[in-house]
């Protein structure tokens, strides 16, 4: 299909996913490009400060893949964020009562994030 990101994951690379962020594409992938290529304690620190309600998702799931690094037995100091991707997920569809009897739709978003980490030995560059 067309627009569907194809990665091979290479050896060394851990993967973590989220399947249902209860937020739009759109504003998670703002999150996710701030933390692109950034060493792990430095993607962690932007993401405990930033004020978007989002990044506490994208905390979760980085979290949740350096811990997959550390069951693999990577050193958590030389992971760095390789790729961090969004797509979308359902869409929940509700309608809000509005005037004579008419109603307007609520389209409630939901994203796919993936966090790649891999082992980088420049220090994170």
């Amino acid at each position: 299909m067309a627009g569907r990101l194809n990665i091979v994951p290479l050896s060394d690379d851990v993967i973590a996913r989220d399947r249902m962020v209860l937020a739009s594409p759109r504003k998670v992938n703002l999150v996710a490009g701030l933390i692109r290529g950034m060493a792990v304690a430095d993607a962690l620190a932007a993401l405990t400060f930033c004020k978007k309600a989002v990044a506490r998702d994208v905390k979760n799931t980085l979290l949740s893949a350096i811990a997959n690094a550390e069951v693999k037995g990577l050193d958590k100091d030389l992971l760095t964020v390789r790729e961090a991707y969004v797509g979308k997920a359902v869409v929940l569809r509700r309608f809000m009562a509005r005037a004579k009897g008419s109603g307007a739709p609520i389209r409630k978003k939901f994203s796919r994030l993936t966090v790649v980490l891999c082992e980088s030995y420049e220090g994170g560059n």
